[in-house]
């Protein structure tokens, strides 16, 4: 039998599915603008002209972009930065989450306070960098010589998602590590066969969380990476743009604009995320909802 619905209930619903259609409109137009950017013919992007769907279509940028090594090199940083970073950030905060999450922990209250106020106060932005070039030379003593492992390592862990883990780890019931003990279970195997497969949803939202950031990095990329050899994707785009801007110096192509080159190259960083994210998605509301209450 199908439910009548009442009339504010109805007004309501008619209200927030036209809220929702607007607002997905409204992000997915510089996606759909993009596109139509880097497809369209040289005078329709000098000129201004496109303004959603492509004028001229030309698909040269595209063979250009594909056929560029550096941009591909930098393509293969972004992708090393995300995978071994991820991996990196994720494993160092499943075992602080784990360990916080625990009251028996010496200093419990301290350590979770400390945690805490690294997000209220932060050292500032000079202090920081300093920081990091530190970090770099301690680097270079030791060998490594490859910056990418500065981002990797000095930028691996960040406090919100340590929390989200912690709360998250915090909701699994107690009878379940205390029978889990009783069959003689060692720390790393109730957090690994009991807390993690019970937490996964949790553990699947701060993965995409740290994907996302290690992804779209630039900031700190730009500042401690200077050989253009290891710069990752996001810079590379970004000197693109630079240099777009810049009328007098950058170069002209046959059968396409400059700023097509750029909108193909947006695009071609943005693809993977659009591939991934709807396996991950799932996981997403019940695990921001898990680990950011806590009862």
């Amino acid at each position: 039998m199908i439910k009548r619905l009442d009339t504010t209930e109805l007004i309501f619903k008619i209200l927030a599915y036209t809220l929702l259609t607007v607002f997905a409109i409204f992000c997915l137009y510089p996606f759909v603008y993009s596109v139509s950017m880097a497809i369209s013919g040289t005078d329709a992007v000098v000129l201004g002209t496109v303004t959603l769907l492509p004028i001229d279509p030309q698909f040269d940028a595209f063979i250009h972009v594909m056929k560029d090594r550096e941009f591909w090199l930098c393509y293969a940083n972004t992708l090393f930065l995300t995978l071994v970073g991820t991996i990196f950030s994720m494993l160092i905060s499943i075992l602080g989450g784990y360990a916080l999450s625990k009251k028996r922990l010496p200093f419990n209250r301290m350590l979770n306070f400390l945690l805490v106020f690294t997000m209220w106060f932060s050292a500032g932005l000079f202090a920081t960098k300093l920081n990091y070039l530190q970090s770099l030379d301690v680097f270079h003593k030791l060998g490594i010589n490859d910056d990418k492992w500065l981002v990797v390592i000095a930028m691996g862990v960040n406090a919100y998602n340590i929390i989200l883990l912690r709360n998250g780890f915090a909701g699994v019931p107690k009878e379940i590590e205390e029978a889990a003990l009783v069959d003689g279970a060692t720390e790393f195997q109730i957090a690994g066969k009991v807390y993690i497969p019970i937490s996964k949803a949790t553990i699947a939202t701060v993965a995409l969380f740290y994907g996302i950031s290690r992804w779209n990095g630039y900031f700190w990329a730009a500042q401690v990476i200077s050989d253009p050899t290891q710069f990752p994707l996001q810079v590379y785009i970004r000197n693109a743009i630079e240099e777009s801007q810049n009328i007098d110096s950058r170069p002209t192509y046959d059968g396409f604009a400059f700023e097509s080159l750029s909108y193909c190259m947006i695009v071609a960083a943005i693809i993977p995320i659009i591939i991934i994210y709807p396996f991950i998605q799932k996981y997403f509301a019940a695990g921001v909802n898990l680990g950011g209450v806590k009862e």
